[in-house]
């Protein structure tokens, strides 16, 4: 949502459904939110109300654990690699972690969406910070307790979402969290005069799909083979069955690949994963 029009403000209450959605809201916005379900967020709409509790309130939005960053993560599907390790490494301390970050403070917006997927899909997380980079992260101390994320951590997260064999490879999916319009012009770039071989769906926000309807990208793209879907994800998609393994950048997507539809997956960068579908 926050790509197509509804850009909450800082401090602003909300009362979002979808983990990944509700991570970004209340991290990098620094609007607040608990991780609501369809009927809690469908009540809020039209009452206008929701219960103050959770992260509606200064004393649970404060972290409790530090993680430091000594990997150097770069692109989506890294950044979705360190919410994977990240989230398993909270998960095992059995705590409800708010984490205070130190050393992602050059992640683009793109990045940050795909860690705010990940790290919700595999911890749990719904509120971080970011030393330098997300709103309330000036007003808050790091805690004592540490957490060290290790560029091996990184590539050990990576590899356990790749259990597929390249000729296996029958889809192909980016857009889980839905992809920008510079995604979109990315992949346009990418197909231009090519013709794609494997079932490969792209999904965005309806407004970003008639930006890029406009400037000529979903004409490119789908000239190529591919096939866009809005206001919708792969990952809810019932489709088991139809394919045997997934190619994504997200480490989202691999987990409900495997959890909802049983296909095997492979995790690459992005422009790896264009690549892929033309082959």
């Amino acid at each position: 949502p926050y790509l197509s029009g509804n850009l909450p403000h800082f401090g602003d209450h909300i009362a979002w459904a979808e983990s990944s959605a509700v991570c970004y809201a209340n991290s990098v916005l620094g609007a607040r939110t608990n991780r609501e379900g369809g009927p809690s967020a469908l009540a809020a709409a039209l009452t206008g109300c929701t219960p103050a509790y959770g992260y509606h309130l200064d004393e649970n939005r404060q972290p409790n654990i530090t993680v430091e960053v000594w990997a150097h993560p770069r692109g989506t599907y890294q950044f979705g690699a360190l919410g994977r390790a990240l989230g398993e490494k909270l998960e095992a301390l059995g705590k409800k972690a708010v984490p205070y970050m130190l050393g992602l403070e050059n992640a683009s917006l793109e990045e940050l969406i795909s860690f705010c997927a990940s790290l919700a899909t595999y911890g749990g997380v719904a509120l971080f910070h970011i030393q330098g980079l997300t709103p309330e992260a000036a007003q808050v101390n790091p805690p004592y307790e540490t957490v060290l994320i290790a560029q091996a951590d990184l590539e050990a997260a990576a590899a356990a979402l790749e259990d597929a064999d390249p000729q296996e490879i029958d889809f192909v999916s980016l857009g889980c969290p839905h992809l920008s319009i510079k995604e979109i012009a990315r992949i346009a770039e990418l197909l231009v005069g090519k013709t794609v071989t494997k079932e490969f769906w792209i999904t965005t926000a309806r407004p970003t799909k008639q930006i890029a309807d406009r400037m000529g990208y979903t004409a490119v793209i789908e000239a190529a083979g591919a096939k866009f879907a809005a206001d919708t994800c792969c990952v809810v998609a019932p489709i088991q069955g139809r394919f045997a393994a997934l190619a994504t950048d997200s480490a989202k997507a691999c987990y409900y690949a495997y959890s909802k539809n049983k296909f095997k997956t492979v995790l690459l960068p992005f422009d790896e994963v264009v690549k892929v579908s033309c082959e």
